[in-house]
């Protein structure tokens, strides 16, 4: 199940964030991102010590990261010398079976939906117009994939996370989606878990950084 997962989730990030779609390696998928501190990334399917170390063998450009599910303190150990496991960017990969729910705005705020470029965003602004939270995804058949949720600061712990998780999910729902899934920060894992989302795998963040 987690190299199904896995595969979904690269093929909606790229579709999320309008980069190249994934290329096949030996050893799992490329994505080329184009970023100066992002160059490209590949994702592997399965923690396999020898697919982890020959895509870190493959890389020659600094800056190339590497995902792979499985814990970074495990990670590390298989990578070779200008590698350096990112803790901050690591993560958890969660998947949801997708339900209704007909959210509400919090009192005080609005919200808005959109899709551009085949990617639906959802933004919660203040009474003042300020945004306040937001949140992506991308639709692929039966499968979405929610990226780039952000509630801001001084916006925290009114339920506006949760309110952009459950507009993204009834859309989705809505458009024939039946599964969601996600790359998890520690935090954004919390919330997740509190809406039913489950954790699959952990997902270490490696760079090349020689």
């Amino acid at each position: 199940m987690i190299p199904e997962l896995v595969q979904t989730w690269v093929s909606g990030w790229t579709v999320s964030r309008r980069t190249p779609r994934p290329v096949d390696k030996p050893w799992g998928l490329y994505v080329d991102v184009g970023a100066p501190d992002h160059v490209g990334r590949h994702v592997l399917p399965d923690a396999e010590e020898l697919a982890v170390r020959a895509a870190a063998a493959s890389v020659t450009v600094p800056y190339t990261w590497l995902k792979v599910p499985m814990p970074p303190e495990e990670a590390g150990q298989w990578l070779p010398r200008g590698w350096v496991v990112d803790k901050e960017e690591s993560g958890h990969l969660m998947a949801l079976d997708l339900r209704t729910t007909n959210p509400t705005a919090p009192a005080g705020y609005t919200a808005s939906l959109e899709v551009r470029h085949g990617v639906t965003h959802v933004e919660v602004r203040d009474a003042a117009g300020d945004l306040a939270a937001k949140g992506q995804m991308a639709v692929l058949g039966p499968a979405t994939v929610v990226d780039r949720v952000v509630t801001e600061e001084a916006h925290r712990r009114r339920g506006l996370g949760a309110f952009v998780m459950r507009t993204l999910a009834d859309r989705a729902a809505a458009d024939g989606a039946t599964l969601g899934v996600l790359g998890a920060t520690d935090d954004g894992r919390a919330l997740y878990e509190t809406l039913g989302w489950t954790c699959h795998a952990p997902l270490a963040a490696c760079v090349y950084i020689p």
